[in-house]
This record gives C-alpha cells, structure tokens and sequence, in this order.
C-alpha cells in the first residue's frame, strides 16, 4: 500500500489522546500485515493534513512509536517500520544466532530458595496487541516528549566544560535543589540540598547504603511481603542477614521485629536497617497508619537503626487526606529517604535521589564515587530545567487525573466482573493494585495466567512477593496507569473468562471436591 493511504481513524470524543490513538493505529496496521517490515510510513505533515491534526500530534506518535521499536528513523531515508515484529525487544526473540541474556538468581534466602528468578509471561500469539496488566509502568504514552526536548536542548546549550565532564558525585546543585523544594512541598519534609545525593535511579541508592551499613553478622529488616528485587540487592551482600517482617492493615508490625530475628537466631541489636515502603507497601498498597510510624521511629532510635523509607509512589495518591513522609517526623536522624523519578516521568531516566542525615553524606558519596562516580550531569541539568519552568508540575498533575481515570475503569471491571469474589487493596494510592481471586481458591496462579494470555490478557502472580505466608487464594498484582480505560474494561472482561474457565476445569479435575 502507498505511504500515504494509511487507514487511521481518530475518535474526537474518545479521553484517549490522538498522538496515543495515532500509535494504536500504525502499530495495528502493523499487526494486521498492512504495513511491512522497512516500508515507510508518510511524512509528519502528509499524515497530520490526512488525519486533520497538528503535526506535533503526528510527531509525537512517531516519536513514542520508534521509542518502542515499531519505527525507525533515519536521516535520508524517512521514517519506517523496523525489521522485527511488534512487542518484541531489541536484541530479543528466538532465531537462529541470538542468545537469550537474563540475569543469574543470586543467593539464597532464609528459606533457601533463589532470591530472584527471571519470570518469563506466557508466549502470545500477537504480543504486540497485548491486554498488559504490568505493574510500574507509567503511562509513557502520554509523556510530553517535546517539552523534555526543549529542556535537554536547553541543557546542552548551557553545557560548559566543567558540565562536560566529571561533575560532582551527588549531583547537580540545580537538581538538588529542585528536589528540596519538591519534597517540601508534595511530602511536607524540609530537607537541605547538602543532605541530597543524586543517584543512578533508586536501586543505587539502597545498594549504597547496604554497603555502607551493613557488615557480618548484621541484620536487615524487611517486609513480608516485599518486592523480590529488593530481596536481592540487600540479600547479595553475603554479610548481613535478611528478616522479613509481616505487614498488616496499618504496615510494618514494629511489635513483632525482635521475635522475628530472634526466631532467625539473630540478635535484635545488630539491626543496622529496617526497609519499608509507608505511603504505599509494596505489594499490599497498604498506607502505614500514624501509630505504626511513631512506634517504628522510637524502635529505631532505640537500637539505633536506620530506617530505609522507600518512596517509590510518592507523587501518585487517591485518598482524601495524605500523610507526609515519614522522614518528615521528628527524629534523631534515623531516617533515610528514597525517591526516583522513574514512576513520575520515565523509567529510561535512570535518576534517584537520597536525603541522609549528615553524617552519612561523605561515607555515602565516598561509595558512589568509586562505583560509578557520577549520575550523567547533562541530563540532571534538564531535568532541573524541566522542573523549574512547571512542566514536571503539569505533568503530574495531568497524570494524577489520568491515573485516577484509569484507576476506577479498572475497580469498576473488577467489581463488575467479579463481584463480592474479589478483594482488593492498595487503591488509595500508587499505580497498581492487589487482587485477590477469593471464588478462585485452588485454582492455581499459573492456570489462571496461561489461559489469560491465550486471550490476550497478561497478568502477574503475586504470590512470590510473600516470604512466609503465600495468599490463600489467586492473587494478582495489576498495574493500570499504561492502559486506557476502554482496554482496561476489555481487559478484566477477559480476565474473569479465564478464570472461569481455569476454575470449571479444576473442578472437573481427578479428585476434585
């Protein structure tokens, strides 16, 4: 077909964006065999007059759509659509030559199983046209990619020799003090520049401070449930000992912490960290109650831990009223704050931050500088750039509005489809919720993902985020922010047809009650 008769149709009415309805119908022309591998799509200004848009609408699309892999551009030869299939990832898929690169489960944990293992989602026949329930993905369709444009532009204009070369290890002063002011505002914690140290995303950040505080025979708390990869990074030492610690409706059971490391043999006193997610556990979405914070501060000043706060959610809540930070609190520092920007703008960003008390500012940058030295110093300057002319404010909060959409189609299908058979928590805040299956019980988490995938559905288990006490019944954690609400709909409808059909053949299963 001709690079000008693409057959895109764009609905006005419709709370999707047109650039994100643009990229829905190249890459569904793609799917459909309409437009082939290597043949050009037409230029920004042929197809925006076709569609009756703006050309920055078009760019936009293309933008996002060669960010994905769908297209390439290139100078000379026009924009086109790349060599491999839809969904697949550069330097992915399975023919003859291509090696499969995926990281090794490090060490164990308590209960001798492998502290992370790659999950690989069931294969799809069209992957590319996946119903994708992931958690952490923001909706990066609807990042403004020319306004971060015009800020790096900016940067690198600015860009000097000293901006050139090896800036300082915790990070740009602009961006620094960007974040104080951030933090001060969204998460009431007055915090100085000096005490911010920018980090290469947030993982760095708490790999940093385990190699700072944590020595042989030293304890790390953790909750039950907790995310596997921060499993790994405070289990890969091979110093300390990792102790999970159950969460409840209120979070952390700070009560419980020393009979769970004396049952681990340990003593409570060599606790150096206590990690906690208090503005929305992670996986639970749980929001730490205003009693467990006092109580987990005064354990902490009392056996003179440090209080790791990860804050993974923090711009992102539903609830009528927000509890500040818990670094916010009074306390003789014992806290330490963890952010990133990954969530808020895009996770390819790589850029975290840290505010430690003061005298863990100088061992803390001695570690980073002999690691990586440095966060990249121009893209710190356009980030403080993007922050300070508003766009990073308008962006979120034209996020939290879309979240919140999204957030609702995906209660309402749930419910709708589920009824009083499901629970769900962590909807206050965050971009994902816990659901649990509760009609569902004995049927097996892996039926229930391998029969949604043959519809198009991609969900994922939540049961290997629970150290001790798997959940009783199927559960899921279900991110929505990248889905619009028409797919989230169609996406729980499809959801509730797996499950029906996982639970009908367990129950006409051998030996089935």
């Amino acid at each position: 077909m001709g690079s000008s008769e693409l057959l895109i149709v764009l609905d006005r009415d419709s709370s999707t964006p047109l650039q994100q309805q643009v990229c829905d119908g190249i890459a569904a022309l793609v799917r459909s065999g309409r437009l082939r591998a290597g043949e050009a799509v037409p230029a920004s200004r042929e197809l925006a007059a076709q569609l009756g848009v703006s050309r920055t609408v078009v760019l936009r699309a293309y933008e996002l759509l060669t960010a994905n892999g769908l297209l390439t551009a290139r100078q000379g030869s026009g924009t086109r659509v790349a060599e491999r299939g839809v969904g697949e990832r550069a330097g992915g898929g399975t023919g003859a030559g291509r090696v499969a690169l995926a990281p090794q489960p490090p060490l164990a944990t308590d209960r001798g199983d492998a502290l992370w293992q790659p999950w690989e989602p069931p294969p799809m026949h069209h992957p590319g046209a996946a119903l994708d329930f992931r958690h952490g993905t923001p909706a990066l369709a609807n990042f403004p990619v020319s306004r971060w444009r015009q800020s790096v532009h900016e940067a690198y204009a600015r860009a000097d020799v000293a901006a050139l070369g090896y800036g300082p290890a915790e990070g740009s002063p602009a961006l620094r003090a960007r974040i104080a002011a951030l933090v001060r505002q969204s998460r009431a914690l007055d915090a100085s520049p000096d005490s911010i140290l920018v980090t290469s995303g947030a993982t760095q950040a708490l790999d940093i401070l385990v190699r700072l505080l944590v020595g042989p025979g030293d304890v790390v708390v953790i909750e039950d449930p907790s995310h596997t990869v921060l499993r790994q990074v405070f289990g890969s030492s091979g110093t300390g000992t990792v102790v999970p610690v159950p969460v409840d409706e209120e979070g952390l059971r700070v009560a419980d912490i020393d009979a769970q490391i004396r049952a681990h043999g340990q003593d409570p006193a060599r606790v150096r960290l206590v990690y906690v997610t208090p503005s929305h556990q992670f996986p639970t979405g749980f929001i730490m109650s205003e009693a467990r914070r006092r109580a987990l501060l005064a354990w902490a000043e009392q056996r003179g831990a440090i209080v790791l706060e990860d804050d993974y959610h923090n711009e992102f809540t539903f609830a009528a009223e927000r509890l500040p930070a818990l670094a916010a609190a009074r306390h003789q520092g014992t806290v330490v704050y963890v952010g990133s920007f990954s969530k808020t703008l895009f996770p390819a960003l790589r850029i975290g931050y840290a505010i430690v008390p003061p005298r863990l500012v100088q061992p803390f940058l001695g570690i980073k500088w002999i690691t990586d030295r440095l966060t990249p110093t121009v893209t710190q300057e356009a980030l403080a750039h993007f922050v300070a002319t508003g766009a990073y404010g308008r962006h979120v909060s034209r996020m939290t509005r879309l979240y919140r959409q999204r957030r609702r189609a995906l209660l309402d299908g749930l419910y709708t489809h589920f009824g009083a058979e499901v629970r769900i928590s962590g909807a206050a805040a965050g971009l994902h919720v816990l659901v649990a299956l509760t009609g569902a019980r004995g049927v097996g988490e892996d039926e229930i993902v391998r029969r949604a995938a043959a519809l198009g559905v991609r969900v994922y288990p939540a049961s290997g985020y629970f150290v001790r006490e798997p959940p009783a019944e199927p559960t899921f954690l279900m991110g929505y922010a990248a889905l619009p609400g028409a797919r989230i709909a169609e996406g729980t409808a499809l959801l509730a047809r797996a499950v029906r059909e996982a639970t009908a053949a367990a129950r006409r299963a051998p030996g089935a009650r």
